[in-house]
């Protein structure tokens, strides 16, 4: 039968261990919440953080900034929808949709303002969902991670883009716009329940995607000869409703 000052010493033994394995967990789980600190990366770094090694993050970057998605392993990782982003920059896909061959490059050129302002977009949804981990050199950022021209030209023509928006948002409802339904059976339909469906032309659109785009609107009757207002083909010009 052990002694009471054995049994003693046991006991603090236990305490001890109890203790060192709790300070150990709290030391384990800091180690994974804490966010590194940012650096500059090398395209040839970033590319060995494409998720095939296992025990490296999975990196990728939008308009130089690098960003971990290692907890959207599922989605960066191997076999997942949006592997071609990692280990690299390529910008240009977020847009474009072009996830082969040139298609993967950080490169903006020929972009309209309002696709650059949706890359912009995008880099601000990986900030706010993703850890950030440092700047990547190359056409955004140079050796000492100071952003480049090229950068600045980009989110100058991003802001251009979303004013321009705001502005034709603005334009927009200012004139209602036309009630619209499809279906495989009926094919689509456009009424309104005050005034008449005309498509008008979006001017705004020349500088923001670069083509001309209309939309439905409800006019009234002493507005129907306005310039630029277009009828339905085979819509009668007093018709609320025209097939489409």
């Amino acid at each position: 039968m052990r002694s009471p000052q054995s049994l003693k010493s046991i006991s603090t033994f236990l305490l001890g261990l109890a203790f060192l394995l709790a300070i150990s967990a709290l030391v384990y789980q800091y180690s994974l919440t804490r966010q590194p600190k940012p650096r500059i990366w090398t395209v040839e770094e970033l590319a060995l953080y494409n998720g095939t090694d296992e025990e490296l993050p999975i990196l990728l970057s939008v308009l130089g900034s690098v960003f971990d998605v290692t907890k959207g392993k599922s989605h960066y990782g191997p076999g997942g929808g949006y592997h071609h982003f990692s280990g690299r920059d390529a910008s240009r896909a977020f847009i474009s949709g072009n996830f082969t061959g040139d298609g993967l490059t950080d490169s903006l050129q020929g972009l309209t303002s309002e696709q650059v302002n949706s890359v912009v977009n995008w880099r601000k949804f990986y900030f706010e969902r993703y850890i950030y981990v440092g700047t990547l050199v190359g056409r955004y950022y140079d050796k000492e991670g100071n952003p480049s021209k090229y950068l600045k030209g980009i989110e100058a023509k991003a802001k251009r883009g979303a004013q321009l928006l705001e502005k034709q948002k603005i334009e927009e409802s200012k004139i209602p716009g036309c009630n619209s339904k499809w279906s495989q059976n009926e094919g689509g339909l456009v009424w309104c329940d005050s005034g008449y469906p005309r498509l008008m032309r979006r001017p705004g659109d020349i500088a923001l995607t670069g083509q001309i785009s209309q939309r439905c609107v409800c006019m009234k009757k002493e507005e129907l000869e306005k310039p630029g207002l277009v009828l339905y083909k085979g819509c009668e010009y007093l018709s609320q409703s025209c097939a489409v």
